[in-house]
């Protein structure tokens, strides 16, 4: 059975930072054609944030404050977030996807306010 769980959410301040992990069960991360990361704030669509596949990419408005990366290793994929700002609140979620299927964690929220 396939299982993503992620970890590291929390509350912090503007300028602050944290660091999410999710950790793969029954599945190598290094077998996913892509993982990613993606939030969803309060009353919004889930949006993507970060992806790595053929390629490695993030979104405009979180380039040069998250990195998101990938352990074969650790079995885990990363997302190192620095600089927070109040728009960064929201649930992340870590996403896998192999040939047709997709999986999903159980989200980690994230909060940021003064």
């Amino acid at each position: 059975q396939v299982q993503l769980v992620e970890s590291g959410g929390g509350s912090v301040q503007p300028g602050g930072s944290l660091r999410l992990s999710c950790l793969a069960s029954g599945i190598k991360m290094s077998d996913f054609n892509a993982v990613a990361w993606y939030r969803q704030a309060p009353g919004k669509q889930r949006e993507l944030v970060a992806l790595i596949s053929t390629i490695t990419t993030v979104r405009g408005d979180v380039q040069g404050r998250f990195t998101i990366s990938r352990d074969n290793a650790k079995n885990t994929l990363t997302l190192q977030m620095n600089s927070l700002k109040l728009e960064d609140t929201a649930v992340y979620y870590c996403n896998g996807v192999i040939d047709m299927n997709t999986f999903w964690g159980q989200g980690t929220q994230v909060t940021v306010s003064s």
